[in-house]
């Protein structure tokens, strides 16, 4: 796993034109719509991934 990972389109407006900012390791530019923003993994669920979960469609899940 790498140290930066790298977000593939902007939280605020969904373009792709992203660059890593000047002012830290976690955050980004938008150029499409002159934003900043950062990101931070905060951690894991206590919970994880439950088994048999029943997925969006309504179907039983893997």
């Amino acid at each position: 796993m790498s140290e930066r990972a790298a977000p593939f389109y902007c939280p605020y407006c969904g373009d792709e034109d992203l660059r890593p900012s000047e002012e830290g390791h976690r955050a980004w530019e938008c150029a499409a719509c002159n934003r900043a923003f950062q990101l931070k993994f905060i951690g894991l669920l206590a919970r994880g991934v439950r088994q048999g979960h029943t997925d969006h469609t309504g179907g039983e899940g893997i």
